[in-house]
């Protein structure tokens, strides 16, 4: 788990230019900015003037919601009051927190606990929290003391006729959502767009995306997952969102040296300490990117064998890309093959 700062989208949006697409077609309209530490993109086709008009706005306005909800960068925002609360009585919660929370929590059981999102200490330990980066490597008893902190068993959802609430039973359980709250911004701009009346557009909130209908080429959305280099734009595989949602989890861009070690941003809840195995990248295509958010980064603490029979015995989307020596394999998994795009079909 990572604050979107540190997450770099292993993600690219094949425009029209990629395509082919006719010079005379009219071109999409494309809104950008800043939210969660990260940026956010909207490409949409057929606006009215009225619509291209109060558009941003209206995306501002609701990742900022969102972000005044689940950051643990902002002291105000409902999740940092919750984690600083030592109460363990229940606290009310929102039903937008308590989707994303419920949709973790079963993806991190499923993963048997890979997936984390009570994973806080650990994060902040390694410095990629709110906190500084550490000037040492952790010790194993600072480690063994953040591993004391976690786990989803202290962590419990609860559904009433009075609402949604949400108990912890050690008063320092510190919960992030960082790693799953890119999927939910974007599934959330993705609502807006249907309420706007706008059925042609693809989202992306970090390194999450989602898409519905076509773009103004009448092309439907295609983005490349790239390959795992510091050069940009060099796909690895195309694929076709046919309206799914798509994140991408890889560690070969987000990372520091301390003490002369490659530290990943991904953290492993059952050693404590940042992954380090083959598997460079993750990505998951799903129903919503929320659900392809969640299962990319417990994919990638697993590592290349365990994700694999994870997303067989599940039948995820899922494509794995493994270094093997100085080369990079890649897995597709049956379900994500019907999502690639054949180089005779660009």
């Amino acid at each position: 788990m990572v604050h979107p700062t540190f997450r770099l989208t292993s993600l690219l949006i094949l425009c029209c230019s990629l395509l082919g697409c006719d010079s005379a077609t009219k071109p999409d309209q494309v809104f950008q900015g800043k939210t969660m530490g990260t940026v956010w993109r909207v490409t949409v086709g057929g606006l009215t003037q009225e619509q291209a008009k109060q558009l941003p706005e209206l995306i501002q306005h609701q990742l900022d919601q969102d972000d005044q909800e689940l950051s643990t960068w902002k002291k105000d925002s409902w999740l940092s009051r919750f984690n600083q609360n030592p109460s363990l009585s229940p606290q009310p919660v929102s039903d937008n927190v308590a989707a994303i929370i419920s949709s973790a929590m079963n993806v991190g059981r499923a993963t048997e606990g890979a997936m984390d999102i009570t994973v806080g200490p650990l994060v902040n330990l390694w410095g990629f929290g709110p906190n500084a980066l550490p000037t040492h490597t952790p010790t194993d008893q600072q480690i063994v003391t953040a591993r004391e902190k976690i786990g989803l068993a202290h962590l419990t959802l609860s559904e009433t006729a009075n609402g949604n609430f949400l108990r912890k039973d050690i008063p320092d359980l510190y919960v992030d959502l960082s790693t799953v709250g890119e999927g939910f911004a974007a599934d959330h701009l993705a609502r807006l767009m249907e309420q706007q009346g706008v059925r042609n557009y693809l989202v992306s909130v970090g390194g999450a995306l989602i898409s519905r209908g076509q773009h103004q080429a009448g092309h439907s959305w295609r983005v490349a997952v790239q390959k795992p280099t510091d050069k940009l734009n060099q796909a690895q595989v195309v694929v076709d969102l046919q309206g799914h949602g798509i994140s991408t989890s890889g560690d070969y861009r987000n990372y520091y040296e301390l003490d002369g070690k490659r530290i990943s941003h991904i953290i492993d809840p059952n050693s404590g300490r940042p992954i380090n195995h083959h598997l460079v990248s993750a990505t998951v295509i799903a129903t919503t990117a929320l659900e392809a958010d969640a299962w990319d980064t417990g994919l990638m603490v697993l590592g290349t064998d365990k994700a694999k029979a994870l997303a067989l015995r599940h039948h995820l989307a899922v494509y794995l890309i493994t270094k093997q020596g100085d080369n990079f394999v890649g897995w597709a998994s049956p379900t994500f093959k019907t999502f690639i795009v054949d180089d005779s079909d660009r």
